[in-house]
């Protein structure tokens, strides 16, 4: 680590929240345990109703209770990164504005999806989001849900807006974070979008994760973060080693039907997700637990 790290918004180890049911309701009172939990277990930044959090499937008004509930719940502790993306440049403009106005440190805007648009078309798209409401904005780049990706020369032209501070980086490329670091800077927040890279986007300098399997394990994931800042080696190595099969388990079936189970399992919140999303296989289940066995999270 002899390269500049830079001094980014956001960094460590971040969680991209589910969002508990209870008879296909939102289950309040166990989305403020979860958010309180995560805090409690040194997560160091929360990201409410991304698609982890089953945004697709909830109305505008749940959408916009999720976040209200997690800038309450959160009271300041650490920053909340609200999910405001959508395919129509309007409606994310409408849920940035929400954002900033419920007290959300920042907005994740995902890069449209199904529509398939254009460099210059999501240049456009993200740029309008940036001049409309003075909030910091993560792009979140994950080809294989949009279906669209991101080039770096696009990414840099972004970064010129001072609203638009970073990118969720879900491509899986571990060349991708160094072209970007070196094309706009080490302080441009870099976060791995895929659990089980953490380690080598890190080493091409990156700056943390929001992650999946932090919902359930947030101690190691926070742990891990922090002796890869002290240079701990050994440690990042080992908790590394534990997790990689639960990062596995947790996308064996369409997510967050697996993460959802697994934090059933620790008592946090019913398995409950809502159509097309539904319960995984008992041969997944069985997948999961034995992950969460391996790692040390149930007894």
């Amino acid at each position: 680590m002899t390269y500049n790290t830079g001094n980014p918004q956001f960094k460590g180890s971040l969680v991209a929240l589910i969002t508990p049911f209870k008879d296909d309701a939102i289950d309040e009172a166990a989305f403020r345990k979860l958010v309180s939990w995560q805090i409690e277990q040194g997560t160091d930044g929360l990201i409410p109703v991304g698609t982890t959090g089953e945004s697709p499937t909830l109305s505008h008004e749940e959408h916009k209770r999720v976040v209200e509930l997690c800038v309450e719940e959160t009271n300041g502790r650490v920053p909340v990164i609200a999910g405001a993306g959508s395919n129509s440049t309007s409606e994310a403009i409408d849920f940035t504005q929400h954002a900033k106005e419920a007290g959300a440190d920042a907005v994740l805007h995902v890069t449209p999806y199904y529509n398939k648009p254009t460099q210059e078309g999501m240049y456009r798209h993200f740029t309008a989001i940036a001049e409309a409401v003075d909030i910091p904005v993560i792009i979140y780049n994950i080809p294989p849900r949009s279906v669209v990706d991101m080039s770096v020369e696009t990414m840099k032209r972004l970064a010129d807006h001072p609203n638009i501070v970073g990118v969720k980086d879900a491509t899986a490329d571990m060349v991708r974070p160094l072209k970007t670091r070196l094309e706009i800077g080490p302080d441009f927040c870099q976060l791995s979008g895929e659990d089980a890279t953490i380690v080598p986007f890190l080493s091409q300098g990156g700056h943390g994760c929001i992650s999946v399997t932090c919902n359930v394990a947030p101690a190691p994931l926070a742990e891990l973060h922090k002796a890869w800042a002290a240079g701990d080696l050994d440690t990042v190595r080992s908790i590394n080693d534990r997790l990689l099969p639960l990062h596995d388990a947790l996308f064996c079936e369409t997510s967050p039907g697996p993460v959802k189970y697994a934090a059933s399992l620790l008592g946090l919140c019913a398995s409950d997700t809502r159509l097309p999303i539904c319960e995984i296989a008992e041969s997944s289940k069985q997948r999961v637990e034995k992950a969460m066995r391996h790692a040390g999270l149930l007894n």
